[in-house]
């Protein structure tokens, strides 16, 4: 079974998606429409900015979902029979196996990098990257810090992000080390994503996501919440708007799209961090970047 998958943000790179848009009539179609949505030229930062103009919240997450939705709908032979997305990628996932238009994509992705950057201004809080301890570790010594601080990626075995408020996740880098970490190291991000920290802007997307038309999908998505496949527009929406405070399950969400017969994973997007974790979460799998 072919399952697509598609990368969240810190995947962008100056000059992303230029070659599809002076390659593909669809490509640049699309890509007007989009500078249109957003009011202003997205494409211009995408393909000429530098790194810090693409850092800037309201740029990245558009940015990696209009390289990835493109992508995918200028691929020949695009059939997926499993999707899949990390954090921000589930949106690009979703407009891939036709839950969400083009369009409707675009808009929730854009309202959801400004409530975030809205959400980070309130507390101070940042995410940091654990390597080399089992998640149930990482687990328990979260829960035993003062503070707000959560597992909100399992990446891959031996590799989960922790988010929460500064000085928690600062003390729990202290003990994640003393409980044999190999690495445990504060990430250049805006704030703590995937964390009750992010419960302001799960209230605003809530809103955007009730009033968005989904339609039922050509194939399922497994959900970062649920890391199990999901086909029903409801459920879709209910996990999607749980998503901003909730954990990514993405090594579950791997482990599960093999069990239910994936052969080939195909990452459609910027960069190549996803078909890396694949592999690290299974040494066997087949990968593909589109």
């Amino acid at each position: 079974m072919k399952a697509y998958v598609f990368p969240g943000q810190g995947a962008q790179f100056t000059g992303m998606g230029k070659d599809l848009y002076e390659n593909s009539a669809l490509a640049k179609e699309l890509f007007e429409k989009a500078n249109e949505i957003l009011g202003f030229r997205i494409t211009d930062i995408m393909f000429e900015g530098t790194a810090e103009e693409l850092k800037e919240t309201k740029v990245t997450q558009p940015a990696v979902f209009l390289h990835s939705v493109i992508l995918a709908k200028t691929l020949e032979d695009f059939k997926p029979e499993m999707v899949a997305g990390h954090s921000l990628g589930e949106f690009s996932a979703l407009v891939a196996n036709g839950t969400l238009s083009f369009e409707d994509g675009l808009k929730l992705v854009s309202q959801r990098a400004l409530a975030m950057q809205k959400a980070c201004e309130i507390t101070p809080s940042t995410m940091a990257a654990v390597l080399g301890l089992a998640d149930n570790v990482v687990e328990e010594v979260c829960a035993s810090i003062d503070g707000v601080v959560v597992p909100a990626n399992y990446n891959c075995p031996g590799q989960l992000v922790i988010s929460g408020e500064t000085s928690a996740v600062e003390k729990a880098c202290e003990a994640m080390k003393a409980a044999g970490a190999k690495r445990a190291l504060i990430l250049p991000v805006g704030g703590a994503f995937h964390s009750p920290m992010m419960e302001p802007a799960r209230e605003e997307l809530a809103a955007a996501i009730e009033a968005t038309s989904f339609s039922t999908p050509s194939c399922p998505v497994y959900q970062n919440v649920t890391a199990n496949a999901v086909s029903d527009a409801a459920e879709i929406k209910k996990n999607l708007i749980i998503q901003l405070t909730a954990p990514v399950k993405w090594t579950q969400s791997v482990q599960q799209m093999i069990a239910d017969g994936a052969t080939l994973f195909t990452e459609v997007g910027p960069g190549k961090v996803l078909t890396g974790l694949i592999n690290k979460i299974d040494k066997e799998a087949a990968t593909a970047n589109a």
